[in-house]
């Protein structure tokens, strides 16, 4: 899968360092622990059906130990905000992008 902020930092680099500083301090702050703050970013995308961020954030959600069954349960809870298209699009990119990589992240489900 492309990164999409490729073509965003070639035309707009200036702005896409500004996003990328925001992003930063996001990451930085301690409220939350990585895994959780990537659970939410997953939440969000899927209500969004953002497929490509949620492929990205599952990612890094695994490498930050999260297991397959809290992947599906942060996207099976849009359903009571927005229904059954977050789901639909978002849990096969979800779960293909988690399962593609067997030895990488936590194994349990």
């Amino acid at each position: 899968m492309n990164n999409p902020l490729n073509l965003f930092k070639q035309e707009a680099p200036e702005v896409a360092k500004a996003f990328d500083q925001l992003i930063s301090s996001l990451q930085s702050t301690t409220g939350l622990d990585a895994k959780t703050k990537q659970l939410i970013y997953i939440g969000i995308k899927s209500a969004l059906g953002d497929q490509q961020a949620i492929y990205y954030h599952v990612i890094t959600a695994k490498e930050l130990g999260a297991t397959r069954a809290e992947i599906v349960d942060t996207i099976l809870i849009t359903l009571t905000v927005c229904g059954l298209n977050g789901v639909a699009n978002c849990l096969p990119v979800a779960l293909s992008a988690y399962d593609q990589n067997p030895n990488e992240g936590n194994q349990q489900s």
